[in-house]
């Protein structure tokens, strides 16, 4: 290809309106890279929260189970973590 021939195209109304778009939409437009790239992270963390939330919620299911199925393990944890007691019975905590 010839100097002539590139700088003809290159030069065209089409090429540069094509170049001008590809750089609107690289850099000036709401889905940029920069927008791409920020939503990605905020996806990748959104993932890790939910495997948290997901892991949590099976040992919570695991606990209710426990505490429907034996109620000296539901009395214990009503006792020690909400110091909660029977009628006519006094509660000392010791630390």
């Amino acid at each position: 290809m010839s100097w002539e021939k590139f700088k003809k195209i290159v030069s065209s109304f089409y090429f540069i309106a094509a170049l001008i778009f590809l750089v609107w939409l690289s850099f000036f437009d709401g889905n940029d890279f920069y927008s791409q790239y920020m939503l990605h992270q905020k996806n990748k963390q959104l993932e890790a929260e939910k495997a948290f939330y997901l892991e949590n919620i099976q040992l919570l299911e695991k606990q209710r189970q426990e505490f429907q199925r034996d109620e000296e393990v539901l009395e214990k944890i009503a006792r020690e973590k909400y110091q909660m007691s029977l009628p006519k019975e006094e509660v000392y905590v010791v630390e």
